[in-house]
């Protein structure tokens, strides 16, 4: 950052320049990938051979939120995101997270708790999480963020179930979880400009979409999936690709 001089000779702050926008990984489910129209699971052992891919080359996992935080010094660090809050979560990718000393962000849908996903036509049904199962990925130092309510299309819904879907399942996260939330998932990676204002104004510090274009920003956030085909080559031409296509933005 260049700090400039006015007519006096008076030296006026830096101006922040836009910052890279940092590589988040996501997921969705981890277990049996033999029936999955969706492409959204990776089998465990993909996984474990993913987050070694991660090591080998210097970078470690962590949450959103540490990346984040981490901003210009985390060129090593890269977000690693679940998506709807699946059960095998806690038991098929915690234990590889921790061999591998990686964090992760959970996003999840409280009015859904103990349920599954429903919204999927196609495909078996998925068990998600109970409340139990959020409050033991949250001990185990997971950072739990929102999904929304129900997992509906957010550019969709009218203003009363946009404030629902976004300010409510914040507050009965916080509530369940006894910590802030400060991160949403918008379902689906469908955004428009009304639905990111709905969580600015919800009160959440960042926002995960897919590929926001020239929305992208703190509450925009592109992410890049990752599912059973990809292959250390593959990660290594994504992480690559992502770093020459994505343009720095404003606040990060």
């Amino acid at each position: 950052m260049v700090a400039s001089v006015d007519s006096v000779g008076t030296r006026r702050p830096p101006v922040p320049r836009p910052g890279p926008i940092p590589w988040v990984a996501m997921y969705h489910s981890v277990g049996d990938c033999s029936d999955d129209p969706y492409n959204i699971t990776v089998a465990p052992e993909r996984l474990d051979r993913q987050l070694a891919w991660l090591r080998r080359r210097g970078l470690r996992g962590v949450s959103v939120a540490e990346l984040l935080a981490a901003r210009g010094e985390g060129r090593r660090l890269v977000g690693l995101t679940f998506d709807d809050g699946y059960a095998d979560f806690v038991t098929d990718a915690l234990p590889l997270l921790r061999r591998w000393n990686c964090g992760a962000t959970l996003f999840v849908l409280p009015g859904r708790l103990g349920g599954d996903n429903a919204w999927d036509p196609l495909g078996p049904r998925k068990p998600l999480l109970t409340a139990d199962g959020i409050r033991h990925a949250a001990a185990e130092g997971v950072e739990i963020g929102s999904h929304g309510l129900t997992h509906i299309d957010l550019t969709k819904a009218d203003d009363l179930t946009l404030k629902t879907e976004v300010a409510e399942s914040r507050a009965q996260l916080m509530e369940l979880t006894g910590a802030r939330v400060d991160g949403f998932c918008y379902p689906y990676g469908t955004i428009d400009a009304r639905a990111v204002a709905a969580v600015r104004e919800a009160g959440y510090a960042y926002a995960c979409a897919i590929d926001p274009g020239p929305l992208a920003g703190p509450h925009a956030l592109p992410r890049v999936y990752v599912g059973q085909s990809d292959t250390a080559l593959r990660l290594h031409l994504k992480y690559r690709l992502h770093r020459l296509r994505r343009r720095p933005v404003e606040g990060l």
